[in-house]
């Protein structure tokens, strides 16, 4: 930092710097070969383009915290989402894994598949079931945890 003036955050699209050294202004860039230009200028010209800093300065404050957080561009909203996009590979994993489970349930005695129907898919306590069924919570127990360890044998067949 030369002078009093505080370094600024800049546009990338802004060529110059401004300074002040030993009460002389200067402007400072680079041309299109890269060259470094250094040119004294006249208070006015300092003070407006340290005009034009601040201008760009406060935009780029307004896209900071206004317009980049309100854009809606598929990877932000990727980002914020609660639940992720599931990939394509996940979908089909998913979708081999539910069929192997289907026919491995086809596999059950009637009355265990329609058990574990009830208690995991339709979300009905051991208790709901047997009230339905006419009979006591331990033979509906015994019959899904009897099941689930039948699932779990025919999926490793797979």
């Amino acid at each position: 930092m030369e002078g009093n003036r505080p370094k600024r955050r800049k546009d990338k699209y802004n060529p110059y710097n401004i300074y002040e050294k030993d009460k002389h202004y200067y402007i400072s860039f680079k041309d299109g070969q890269g060259a470094l230009h250094k040119l004294e200028i006249s208070r006015a010209l300092y003070d407006t383009f340290d005009s034009f800093e601040l201008d760009d300065l406060v935009y780029l404050n307004v896209v900071d915290r206004h317009i980049e957080q309100s854009e809606v561009w598929e990877a932000t909203l990727n980002v914020r989402a609660v639940e992720k996009p599931e990939s394509i590979e996940e979908v089909v994993l998913k979708k081999i894994q539910i069929e192997a489970l289907h026919t491995a349930m086809k596999t059950l005695p009637e009355m265990q598949r329609r058990r574990m129907q009830l208690y995991y898919f339709e979300g009905m306590t051991y208790e709901q079931i047997a009230k339905k069924e006419g009979c006591t919570k331990m033979p509906v127990k015994r019959s899904i945890e009897a099941a689930v360890e039948r699932l779990k044998k025919e999926l490793k067949k797979i």
